[in-house]
């Protein structure tokens, strides 16, 4: 009895001991979709296995407006937030005030994730996030509706989709008002930056700004694209589309309302969810192409890091390692068709059966086109601000294409000023 008695007293005094040394850590995680419930399974498997809390915070939908928080709250050297999700673009930004990470992650895990973003990640030699999920735009398609008006494939081509698109949407409107043929993200932010930046690309006209830095954006090709998307505006897609981010296009399609979609890999998981009216109707496919052309996709992704100024260092890099590691990039790939940065994983069996266009459309995540994020540095936010701005004047037939990108190039020019 004594020993059983001695025995239990050390287990409490241990269980004390583990208590007072647990930490609460807060976490800015995501609030896109059904981001936040998959941050919140997942800190809470870290928190149950370490005996530690995770507190998350909800943040801005659209990535601008997190971008502005974020750097308000790191320039003030604030410990508020231990861990942030950040875009595969911040880097550059914010990289300054964010924790090398080689030193708490074995570096056989990272090895395990694409070398590409790895590198995007790496600041001055540091190690300054980890990949969690990469992503890239895809074509949606409604597979019902397509057999019902007599296509056997999605769309090649930016004519081939127009032209779907209007029939089916002059056919469903007949029992459906609400039916349009295409939606997208259009609303001026960095959302239209990445399918503006598709458009332009598919179509042969580059990257805005070139790996030596010249500026690109003001030439034939890049004019002929956005004069073809101006003309789906009203056509095909609805005047509307000018309003929509990630989610108002999501909510559009998962009503039953759209034919085809453009939008990242986390749309998929949603749209076939029980209860869904378009579960077991959705395809997806690489993103059509323009004249001469070929499909193109902005490479997307978020990473997650430790702030600098956090007060729990350790236990907030040991968070970030249990969420970046295969085991819970598997869960979230499976459970919510996030796309795993480890490449092993698109190999995986569970990973395909659930979500099969990771294996079709490998080519396309692992050769999606970057944001000229790298070579314009810490100028790279006014380059997109300027960009989508642009763009979006040409959506709303504000300005023809020819002009805008004209006025584009001034711009980026005073921006870059005597270099990025």
């Amino acid at each position: 009895m004594k020993k059983f008695a001695a025995v239990l007293g050390l287990t409490v005094a241990f269980a004390a001991a583990s208590q007072a040394h647990a930490v609460t850590l807060t976490f800015a995680c995501d609030s896109v979709g059904q981001g936040f419930d998959e941050c919140k399974k997942g800190a809470d498997a870290w928190a149950k296995k370490t005996g530690n809390t995770v507190k998350l915070v909800q943040v801005p939908k659209e990535s601008d407006a997190r971008l502005a928080l974020y750097q308000q709250q790191l320039g003030a050297k604030a410990s508020d937030v231990d861990v942030y999700m950040i875009d595969v673009v911040w880097p550059g930004l914010i990289g300054q005030h964010l924790m090398d990470l080689s030193k708490s992650i074995p570096a056989a895990e990272v090895k395990a994730h694409f070398p590409a973003i790895v590198q995007n990640n790496t600041v001055g030699g540091k190690l300054i996030a980890m990949p969690w999920f990469t992503d890239a735009g895809v074509l949606y398609y409604r597979t019902d509706l397509l057999k019902k008006y007599g296509y056997n494939a999605p769309p090649k081509t930016w004519n081939e989709l127009a032209t779907m698109a209007q029939k089916i949407q002059a056919g469903e409107r007949k029992s459906n008002p609400k039916f349009v043929g295409y939606v997208f993200q259009g609303k001026n932010y960095e959302g239209l930056t990445c399918d503006a930046l598709e458009w332009i690309s598919s179509f042969g006209g580059g990257s805005i700004v070139d790996p030596s830095g010249k500026i690109t954006v003001n030439n034939p090709k890049a004019v002929q694209a956005l004069q073809a998307i101006q003309g789906l505006i009203g056509t095909a897609a609805p005047a509307a589309v000018t309003t929509y981010g990630e989610e108002e296009a999501r909510n559009v399609w998962q009503a039953g309302n759209s034919a085809f979609m453009r939008n990242w890999p986390y749309a998929y998981a949603a749209g076939q969810k029980e209860g869904s009216p378009i579960a077991g109707k959705i395809g997806v496919a690489a993103l059509p192409a323009g004249p001469g052309g070929k499909p193109a996709a902005t490479l997307g992704g978020w990473q997650l890091a430790v702030n600098a100024y956090s007060k729990n260092p350790k236990e907030a890099a040991d968070l970030v390692r249990y969420l970046t590691g295969a085991q819970e990039q598997k869960r979230r790939a499976v459970q919510a068709s996030y796309n795993p940065t480890i490449a092993t994983l698109y190999k995986d069996k569970d990973v395909l059966k659930a979500v099969p266009f990771f294996g079709s459309l490998y080519d396309v995540f692992t050769n999606a086109v970057a944001r000229p994020a790298t070579v314009t540095g810490s100028k790279y936010n006014q380059v997109s601000d300027a960009f989508s701005s642009a763009v979006y004047s040409v959506l709303t037939k504000k300005s023809a294409p020819g002009p805008a990108l004209k006025t584009l190039e001034g711009q980026l020019a005073r921006i870059k000023g005597r270099g990025w």
